[in-house]
């Protein structure tokens, strides 16, 4: 489950939730920016970070008045069996009310809750409160086999007066009030391995239910590796995706810039910063550590999987034989790009065929950057340059500047989009022209338009796009 998110309107609610964190110690508060000034994260709009939370599966206890999360959520219920559990406290502590998520552990939160509040917890489900058992969201180390309208006839059958017959060990079932009988109208069958699964897959029916006991449960577990896009720097660039990855990671693994872009994330958790050349170590440093069960992000700015650290953690596990990587869940999640950022706040340049070239010759003989100059040049493809200049790179701009010329008219436009989404972001508009080595640095992309592309003066601004039909 992730991380418990406690949501508060006002400092007063500081209390409450830091008793409910004493219960909960991974929780964070989350306060309004407005209101508070002691919360662990803050935020501007309710509805916005209440659905976005939930949007990730992040349980949430709201320190309010329970209509405002469900007016907040209400555009996002479809599946019960999904939803994480949401819950309604009163500003003074006085009610613990559970009103989503039932099926995946509210109940069991709220009464956890409420007996630290001394109150009791408002728990309205039926099943629950007759039988004292979640019967339809297992514990952990268990899962149901059966659909959910199969289920859901079961639980009606019982609370309606049936009998339940139990086979096999479940202390949780065995312990509650459920109405066991021998022999019984309606069946609840526990087993532990795939064979046994396979001999009785055909009883699952609306009167035989069939829970699996998780056969990883009792073995170590293994770790997970995720490489994942800042984007260019801005937090609202930042996908859902990624922040919920970025909250759930144990280790930090990256370039200490790039680890700064998420350094709000990183409170409590493990950072192993690194230099910028060094991406295979880095590679191989989380790869280790995910082998020791642990939840590790790699921080790349951009899309990792654009001149970033996917290749090398790809290119790591191909050429070097280690199996203790051979079980580890490996995810790649994308980033917005610095060309999509540059092409974004001018317009459209890219609303056409276009590609992408790193003028850095560190991992490629600089006739091979040449070659592919040219072919995209003469291709009439428009080009985001990356890596175009750098202290010891001064003569390299000016060289593909004279290749693109050879197919580019000297008035084609060129962005130049400097940090973006950081400090210091600007964006400007040349012709190819006036493209000389002082414009640029590291932190640059170029966009060179194709023949097609055109500037536009928009009022007193200006903007540019490649149209997308090509006569």
């Amino acid at each position: 489950m992730k991380p418990l998110a406690i949501i508060i309107l006002g400092e007063k609610s500081i209390a409450i939730a830091r008793q409910i964190q004493a219960v909960i110690p991974d929780a964070l508060i989350y306060g309004l920016a407005s209101r508070t000034q002691t919360a662990d994260r803050q935020y501007d709009k309710f509805s916005e970070t209440v659905s976005e939370l939930f949007s990730q599966g992040h349980p949430i206890i709201g320190i309010c008045a329970a209509g405002i999360l469900i007016r907040s959520l209400a555009p996002l219920l479809s599946d019960k069996r999904a939803e994480p559990p949401i819950i309604a406290i009163a500003e003074d502590g006085s009610a613990v009310v559970p009103l989503l998520g039932g099926l995946n552990g509210a109940n069991e939160i709220a009464r956890a809750i409420a007996k630290v509040l001394q109150v009791q917890a408002a728990i309205t489900t039926t099943g629950d409160l007759r039988f004292q058992t979640a019967l339809l969201a297992p514990p952990l180390g268990y899962r149901l086999l059966n659909d959910n309208e199969q289920a859901k006839t079961f639980l009606a059958d019982l609370l309606a007066g049936k009998s339940v017959q139990l086979i096999g060990a479940a202390p949780w079932l065995s312990e509650s009030n459920l109405p066991f009988a021998d022999p019984a109208t309606h069946i609840i069958e526990v087993i532990s391995n795939k064979i046994e699964l396979e001999a009785i897959a055909s009883k699952l029916s609306s009167t035989h239910l069939i829970y699996q006991i998780d056969p990883l449960q009792n073995q170590s577990i293994t770790g997970k590796l995720s490489i994942i896009g800042t984007g260019p720097g801005a937090a609202k660039w930042m996908s859902p995706e990624v922040k919920a990855i970025l909250e759930d990671a144990t280790d930090f693994v990256g370039y200490k810039t790039y680890i700064n872009l998420v350094k709000e994330f990183t409170k409590g958790k493990i950072i192993h910063a690194s230099d910028n050349r060094v991406e295979l170590d880095r590679a191989r440093l989380a790869l280790n550590l995910a082998t020791e069960g642990k939840s590790v992000v790699i921080v790349s700015s951009g899309d990792p999987g654009i001149y970033g650290m996917a290749a090398a953690v790809f290119e790591v596990l191909d050429h070097e034989d280690d199996s203790k990587w051979n079980q580890i869940d490996i995810h790649v999640a994308p980033g917005i790009s610095a060309a999509q950022a540059a092409a974004a706040a001018i317009g459209a340049p890219i609303g056409h065929d276009f590609c992408t070239i790193s003028l850095s010759d560190i991992l490629k003989p600089w006739e091979v950057i040449e070659r592919r100059l040219a072919a995209a040049a003469q291709a009439d493809f428009a080009i985001a340059i990356y890596n175009p200049i750098s202290s010891q790179r001064k003569w390299q701009l000016p060289s593909a500047k004279e290749i693109l010329l050879q197919w580019r008219s000297p008035d084609t436009p060129v962005i130049l989009g400097h940090k973006m989404g950081r400090k210091g972001e600007n964006v400007r508009v040349i012709k190819l022209a006036e493209l000389t080595p002082e414009l640029a640095d590291m932190q640059t992309v170029i966009i060179i338009g194709s023949s097609k592309t055109k500037t536009l003066a928009w009022g007193d601004r200006i903007r540019v796009y490649t149209p997308r039909k090509y006569n």
